[in-house]
C-alpha cells in the first residue's frame, strides 16, 4: 500500500514539473520577442490590372523580397518543397524527432553527413537569425522554432519561409527568385523550374544563377528531380489525358532540356515614374494593386521614348503621356516623362501631375458651358476683333483676327478673342467652379485670382485632370473621378448635358483645321477620334487631348523649368503623339457599341446667317441642334428691314413714306466695333442705303433708338466677390453707336463719369444698389439702362457673377 501511495506522489511531482516546464514555455514563447528580422518589411509591389508586378522596389533592407503566401504558389511546388525539406511540417512542432533520428542513423552508416534532420521552421530560424553551427546555436534554434510554432501558426511559417528563404545575392523569397530566374512569378512553374528553386536555397552562393554556377546548379537541379521524379513530387505532364503515359524518364528528359537560368533577370521595373508617384502617396502599402493595363503602359511608355529622342534636340526635356477609360474613369496608362532612366533636367518627376498652362486645351470646356446655359449655339456668328479689357487685349495665335466667324469655327481654328469674350458672358468664378467640380483641384482658391485670360489658359491644370475633363466629353458629359487603384471605384456625375457634349464633341471631330497634324493629312484617320491641342503663353507647353470611343488620351510636353522652346506648339509637338496613342490603343480594345444619339437635343429654327433666333428681317431660316432645356433667345441683330425708295434707292422711314413707291429690303446691319474692323481691314461692306434727305429732319427724333449700351446688359445683377475689393471687380461700360459719333458721355444716376470714344470701354467701380446708367454720343442720342449690384452671399453660391 505504501509502495503505491509513494508511486502515486511521485507522479504528481513529475506531472507538476511538466505543467510548470510548460507554463515557463509558454511563457517564455510570449514574453521572448520573435526574431526582429521577421518584421522587416518585403518589396513594396505596384501591380498591373491583371495582378502581375509593374515595378518591385528594393526592400528597407535593400533587399528585392517580395511578400509570398502558399496560395500564390504553384501547389505541385508546395508539394515538392515539403516532400524534398519537411514531409512531416503539418505533424510536428517545429522540430522532428523522426527526422533527426533517420539523419543520424543515415550520417552513421555513410561516415559523413549526407542528409540533415532541419524542418523548414529551423531553416526559417536560421534565415532570420544567423548563428554558428554550433551545439548551443541549435539549442537555441531549437527554442526558436517551438516559439515560432506556438505563436504564428503553419500557414504563417510558410508564408514567412516562402518570403525569407534566400536565393543568392540580394535576392529572398519565392516569388522574388521566380522573376529573378525565369521572368515571370511562382503561380505556375515547370518541374525544372520547381527543383531549380528548390536546390539554390541549399547553397544560394554558389548555385544562384551566373555563369560560374551554371553546372553545378544543373547538377544539383537534376539530381533533384530525379529524387523527386522517384518519389512521385513532381507534375509530370500539363495536360492530365497525358499523365499516365509521361513516365518519370519522360521527366526527367524534359528537365534536363530545359536550361537553368544564366544569371539573374532584373526585377519588374515599368511605369517608374507612376511607380514612384503612387508609393509616394500610399506609404506603408507594401502591394498597391493598380488599374493599369500592361499592353497599353508598355505602348505608351515606347511611344514616350521615341518622343524624346525626336524632341530632345529641339529642347524639349519633359513630357507626360495619359491613357484612361473615359466609361470607368480607370487610368490605363501613365508616363511622366521621356525616360526615367535616362536622367536629363528633372527627368524623374512625374509631369503627370504636376499642374501646368492648359493654353487653348480649355477652350472646349467654354464651348460647351455656354452651349449647356443656353448662351450661344454651334452657329452663333461671334465677333473676332482688336477687343482691350483694361490693360489686357487678347490676341490670336497668328496675330489676326477674322471679324465674323461662327462659334463652331472658332474653336475648331482656336481662335482667341471670341473665347474671352464668351467667358466674359460665362463669368470667371462661375465657369471655374464648374471646373473644379470636374476635378481640377489646382485652381486658386481666392476669388478673383484669375481674370479673363483663364480663357486661353491661364489656370493650372494637370496632365490627369486635363484628362479627366476631356473623359467627360466622351462621356456624353458624364464626369468619373480618375482613379488608379483597383480597389477604388468612382461612380459618374451629371457635368454636361449629353447634347452640349455632343454639339462640343462634333466641332472636335472635324478635320478641316489648322491643328490636323501635318503627318496624317495623307493618311487615313479613324473617323470616331476628336480632338483639341493647346499652346501656352510664351511656348512654355505643347498639349494634345482626345478620345476615341473606348479610351481618352492627353499628352504635354514642356520644360519643368518652365523654359521655352519655339518648337513646343501643341499641333506640331503633341498632336502626332496623341493620333499614334489612341490609333494603337484603339487595336487593343473591343469594338465599341454604336453610341445613341442624345435624347436632349432638338431642332430649332434660326437665322440662316447669324444662327441666332430668327427676327423679322431675316431673309433665311434653317434648322440647327440646340440642348432642348436651354434653347437661346437672342434675336438676331446683323439684319434690319429697311423700305427703299424704288426711284432713288434711298432708305425710307415712316415720316416719309406717303407718295412715294417702295418696298421692305433686308439688310445686313454690323455692330459698330466690327464696322470699324472691316474698314480698316479694307473689306467691302454691304449697309443699308442712306436716309432719304426728305426723311432726314424728321429722323432726328429717332437717332435714340440708334445708340445701344453693350455693357452693362439691360436690368443685370451685378453680384460682387466677398473679401476682393470693388477696385478689382471694375465694370466695363461698352457702346454699339451707329452713326458716326466721335465721342460718347457716361453717367451713373445723373453724375458724369468721363467723356472717351465709342470703341473704348470706361470702367466702373461698382458700389451697392441700383444705379441709372446713360450714355449721350456727340451727336445728343442717348441711351439708358438699369444696373443693380449686390453682394454675393457666400464662396459656394454658383449664380454667375453678372445675370
Amino acid at each position: 500500500m505504501s509502495a503505491w501511495v509513494w508511486s502515486r506522489s511521485r507522479w504528481r511531482r513529475a506531472a507538476a514539473v511538466a505543467l510548470a516546464l510548460g507554463a515557463l514555455t509558454l511563457s517564455l514563447a510570449w514574453l521572448v520577442p520573435l526574431p526582429a528580422r521577421l518584421s522587416q518589411p518585403p518589396s513594396t509591389v505596384v501591380a498591373y490590372a491583371d495582378g502581375t508586378p509593374a515595378f518591385v522596389f528594393l526592400s528597407p533592407d535593400d533587399r528585392y523580397r517580395m511578400a509570398a503566401t502558399a496560395d500564390g504558389v504553384d501547389p505541385d511546388y508546395l508539394r515538392a518543397l515539403l516532400r524534398f525539406e519537411d514531409q512531416r511540417f503539418y505533424r510536428h512542432p517545429g522540430i522532428d524527432p523522426l527526422a533527426i533520428a533517420r539523419a543520424a542513423w543515415m550520417n552513421a552508416r555513410a561516415g559523413r553527413v549526407v542528409s540533415g534532420g532541419s524542418t523548414l521552421t529551423l531553416q526559417l530560424v536560421r534565415v532570420l537569425e544567423p548563428r554558428p553551427r554550433t551545439l548551443r546555436s541549435k539549442v537555441v534554434e531549437a527554442a526558436r522554432a517551438l516559439q515560432l510554432e506556438l505563436r504564428l501558426g503553419k500557414d504563417q511559417l510558410l508564408a514567412a519561409y516562402l518570403t525569407f528563404v534566400p536565393f543568392g545575392r540580394n535576392v529572398e523569397g519565392v516569388s522574388a527568385a521566380s522573376w529573378a530566374y525565369f521572368g515571370h512569378g511562382p503561380a505556375q512553374l515547370s518541374a525544372a523550374e520547381i527543383a531549380t528553386l528548390l536546390v539554390v536555397p541549399q547553397s544560394p552562393s554558389a548555385r544562384h544563377p551566373r555563369p560560374a554556377n551554371a553546372e553545378r546548379l544543373r547538377a544539383a537541379r537534376d539530381r533533384v528531380a530525379a529524387w523527386l521524379a522517384e518519389k512521385n513530387a513532381l507534375p509530370r505532364a500539363e495536360d492530365a489525358a497525358d499523365a499516365a503515359a509521361f513516365t518519370a524518364a519522360d521527366l526527367l528528359e524534359s528537365v534536363a532540356r530545359e536550361p537553368v537560368p544564366a544569371g539573374l533577370r532584373p526585377l519588374p521595373r515599368a511605369a517608374p515614374h507612376f511607380a514612384f508617384w503612387l508609393r509616394a502617396r500610399h506609404p506603408g502599402v507594401l502591394r498597391l494593386e493598380t488599374t493599369l493595363d500592361r499592353g497599353l503602359q508598355e505602348l505608351v511608355e515606347r511611344e514616350m521614348r521615341t518622343a524624346g529622342r525626336d524632341h530632345e534636340r529641339l529642347g524639349i526635356h519633359n513630357g507626360a503621356a495619359v491613357l484612361l477609360d473615359h466609361r470607368t474613369g480607370a487610368l490605363k496608362a501613365a508616363a511622366g516623362g521621356f525616360d526615367f532612366w535616362a536622367g536629363g533636367p528633372a527627368g524623374q518627376i512625374p509631369a503627370f501631375d504636376v499642374a501646368r498652362s492648359p493654353g487653348s486645351a480649355l477652350k472646349p470646356f467654354l464651348y460647351a458651358s455656354a452651349v449647356e446655359r443656353g448662351l450661344a449655339l454651334p452657329e452663333h456668328l461671334v465677333e473676332d476683333t482688336p477687343v482691350r479689357y483694361a490693360d489686357y487685349a487678347p490676341q490670336n495665335y497668328d496675330g489676326d483676327f477674322v471679324g465674323l466667324v461662327t462659334l463652331e469655327d472658332a474653336l475648331s481654328h482656336s481662335l482667341n478673342v471670341p473665347f474671352v469674350r464668351l467667358l466674359g458672358e460665362l463669368r470667371v468664378e462661375s465657369f471655374l467652379d464648374e471646373l473644379r467640380a470636374a476635378g481640377a483641384s489646382h485652381l486658386r482658391a481666392e476669388p478673383g485670382h484669375y481674370g479673363l485670360s483663364a480663357a486661353i489658359g491661364a489656370i493650372e491644370i494637370t496632365p490627369i485632370e486635363l484628362a479627366g475633363l476631356y473623359g467627360a466629353l466622351a462621356a456624353d458629359g458624364r464626369y468619373t473621378r480618375v482613379r488608379w487603384l483597383a480597389a477604388e471605384s468612382s461612380a459618374p456625375a451629371a457635368w454636361l448635358s449629353p447634347g452640349a457634349a455632343h454639339l462640343t464633341r462634333r466641332a472636335l471631330a472635324r478635320r478641316d483645321r489648322p491643328d490636323f497634324p501635318e503627318r496624317r493629312r495623307f493618311s487615313q484617320v479613324p473617323r470616331d477620334i476628336f480632338w483639341k491641342t493647346g499652346t501656352s503663353y510664351g511656348h512654355r507647353d505643347a498639349w494634345a487631348a482626345g478620345a476615341n470611343a473606348d479610351f481618352t488620351a492627353l499628352v504635354w510636353l514642356g520644360n519643368l523649368d518652365n523654359t521655352s522652346a519655339a518648337d513646343l506648339v501643341g499641333a506640331d509637338a503633341a498632336g502626332p503623339i496623341l493620333f499614334d496613342l489612341l490609333e494603337a490603343a484603339a487595336v487593343r480594345a473591343a469594338p465599341a457599341p454604336a453610341r445613341a444619339f442624345p435624347r436632349d437635343l432638338k431642332t430649332v429654327e434660326v437665322c440662316a446667317y447669324s444662327g441666332m433666333v430668327p427676327g423679322a428681317a431675316c431673309p433665311a431660316r434653317k434648322g440647327v441642334l440646340a440642348v432642348a432645356s436651354h434653347v437661346p433667345t437672342a434675336t438676331c441683330r446683323f439684319h434690319a428691314a429697311v423700305d427703299v425708295d424704288l426711284v432713288t434707292g434711298f432708305a425710307l422711314n415712316p415720316s416719309c413714306r406717303a407718295g412715294k413707291s417702295f418696298e421692305t429690303r433686308s439688310f445686313l446691319v454690323y455692330p459698330a466695333s466690327l464696322r470699324r474692323f472691316l474698314r480698316s481691314e479694307a473689306k467691302l461692306l454691304s449697309e443699308a442705303p442712306p436716309l432719304h434727305p426728305d426723311c432726314q429732319a424728321r429722323g432726328a427724333r429717332d437717332r435714340s433708338a440708334m445708340l445701344r449700351i453693350l455693357s452693362p446688359q439691360p436690368d443685370q445683377t451685378l453680384f460682387l466677390l466677398p473679401g476682393v475689393p470693388s477696385t478689382s471687380q471694375e465694370v466695363p461700360f461698352q457702346i454699339d453707336a451707329d452713326g458716326g459719333a466721335r465721342s460718347v458721355s457716361w453717367f451713373v444716376g445723373g453724375r458724369f463719369l468721363g467723356e472717351l470714344p465709342p470703341t473704348e470701354s470706361l470702367w466702373w467701380t461698382p458700389e451697392h444698389g441700383a444705379h441709372e446708367i446713360t450714355a449721350v454720343d456727340d451727336r445728343g442720342r442717348t441711351a439708358r439702362t438699369t444696373l443693380r449690384v449686390r453682394e454675393r452671399a457666400t464662396l459656394g453660391a454658383t449664380p454667375a457673377a453678372l445675370r
